[in-house]
């Protein structure tokens, strides 16, 4: 018969198991109801652009998807006419 090896544990425990488990409160978005459906948009760019808008990202005190969602949204302001 063989044996099953140890399991071993993925990430190590928290210190403060209440406090790792209390989410944040939700951002409030300008984008309302359209928050709630989302879609994934992959693009490639060089890790230096990867870099400069992660560390920009950290200074605002923002999520990277949160700052180019809010990017987006100005620079694409939904169109007279548009589906919701």
């Amino acid at each position: 018969m063989t044996q099953r090896p140890p399991k071993r544990a993925f990430i190590a425990r928290p210190a403060d198991p209440e406090r790792w488990i209390k989410t944040p409160e939700p951002r409030a978005s300008g984008n309302g109801d359209a928050a709630a459906y989302t879609a994934r948009l992959t693009i490639d760019i060089t890790p230096e652009l990867r870099g400069r808008i992660k560390v920009v990202a950290f200074q605002r005190g923002l999520t990277v998807a949160d700052m180019l969602r809010d990017l987006l949204a100005r620079e694409f302001p939904p169109a007279e006419g548009d589906l919701p």
